[in-house]
């Protein structure tokens, strides 16, 4: 029987484009791969869930992210491909940590993860191996649809989690 998928899309928002307070490597080519993610996802008919990190304000201006700045606006081109997914809003790297991520996938009947989007060595990264994602039989970070401040960066994160989950292209997935 095949496992219940679902797709991640983390973080791809507005200021990590070249308009942004932290523009990265690659976004734009990154944000065509998500979006075939996405399109790619709905073919198999694999719940994509939108996750959008949003700057604590307790502690004060952050330098990106801020709640109601244009910059933490999810990328318009992801709201267009996927305008029915579940948004999940995060204040830490763990998209996992302090939100409704494990209930939304539970109520899915999720039992495998894919994950994309933007800073692979920090958020995803750190969802992919958060202790809560443990109970998912495969996760899996499709390593042509994220995005970090350098090429070299991103492929040191990607080698680094190599040995806890799997790392695949985007043709290889679904």
């Amino acid at each position: 029987m095949k496992q219940q998928q679902a797709l991640l899309v983390i973080d791809v928002q507005m200021d990590y484009f070249p308009d942004g307070n932290y523009p990265l490597h690659n976004a734009e080519g990154v944000l065509t791969q998500v979006e075939a993610a996405i399109h790619k996802a709905q073919a198999a008919q694999v719940p994509v869930i939108l996750i959008q990190h949003i700057a604590d304000p307790a502690k004060g201006p952050s330098p990106f992210f801020n709640a109601g700045s244009a910059g933490v606006a999810t990328h318009p081109r992801v709201l267009a491909a996927a305008p029915q997914a579940p948004l999940v809003i995060k204040r830490f790297a763990d998209s996992f940590d302090d939100t409704n991520l494990a209930q939304t996938l539970s109520e899915l009947g999720v039992s495998e993860l894919l994950i994309c989007g933007m800073m692979t060595q920090n958020c995803v990264t750190h969802t992919a191996i958060s202790k809560a994602a443990e109970q998912y039989a495969k996760v899996s970070i499709l390593s042509d649809c994220c995005a970090t401040v350098t090429e070299m960066l991103h492929q040191i994160a990607l080698s680094a989690v190599s040995r806890r989950v799997t790392v695949l292209p985007l043709a290889e997935a679904f």
